[in-house]
């Protein structure tokens, strides 16, 4: 099991926690950057610093690109790309909010194509619930569940495509885990056909903005 690691906290704010995530970014199957819910009107030096080192340790750098369910200009989507390239560094894009309606696949698969043509290698999907299923044959992962542990625990339910599949290329992110449910939370994940996932024990309004234990050693 791999985890997507979203930290939404500036890294000047907490430095150690970047610090534990770049000694730990082998762990990693790619550090979500998000420096102004997307890449900011400029480049942010505290960023640029932990990119490099993302980077050097060899971790995907995913761009954090909002695409409002489908409703955001597909040109605005691919400039936030091509600024995450220039002054990050990334090599992929994690498009959030994305539609799981039937309706806006079309839409969505061009949005995918373009921000591959700019050149993310690596693009996740995040519509937090399982779409229609031809959104994940676009991506190389997406997230069919975002949500708290009380409803990962008691509500999670999957269709019948996704009951049909080993763990392959799908994500799970929960949050407000209790700390000492984290590897409960990976080996759930697991046996419920993700590949990937992101355990944190933080809540609303920003459950993202301290680093899952799965990351630094509290899994077992």
């Amino acid at each position: 099991m791999t985890l997507l690691i979203p930290l939404y906290v500036h890294p000047a704010e907490d430095p150690g926690a970047w610090n534990r995530l770049i000694a730990s970014a082998d762990r990693a199957y790619g550090v979500v950057l998000n420096p102004a819910s997307g890449p900011g009107p400029a480049p942010d030096p505290a960023f640029t610093t932990a990119a490099e080192a993302l980077r050097a340790a060899g971790v995907r750098l995913l761009g954090y690109v909002d695409t409002d369910y489908g409703t955001r200009d597909r040109a605005d989507a691919v400039d936030d790309m091509s600024r995450y390239r220039e002054w990050y560094g990334a090599d992929g894009c994690f498009l959030d909010q994305v539609t799981t309606a039937p309706e806006g696949l079309a839409d969505c698969r061009r949005l995918v194509r373009a921000v591959r043509r700019c050149g993310a290698r690596t693009v996740v999907l995040n519509p937090g619930a399982h779409p229609a299923p031809g959104y994940v044959r676009l991506a190389d992962l997406t997230v069919t569940f975002e949500g708290p542990w009380s409803s990962y625990v008691s509500a999670f339910s999957r269709p019948s495509w996704a009951a049909r599949r080993s763990p392959g290329p799908l994500c799970h992110l929960v949050y407000g885990v209790p700390e000492a449910l984290v590897p409960l939370a990976v080996r759930t994940a697991h046996r419920r056909g993700a590949a990937v996932c992101g355990p944190v024990t933080g809540e609303p309004p920003n459950p993202w903005a301290a680093l899952t234990p799965a990351l630094t050693g509290a899994q077992r």
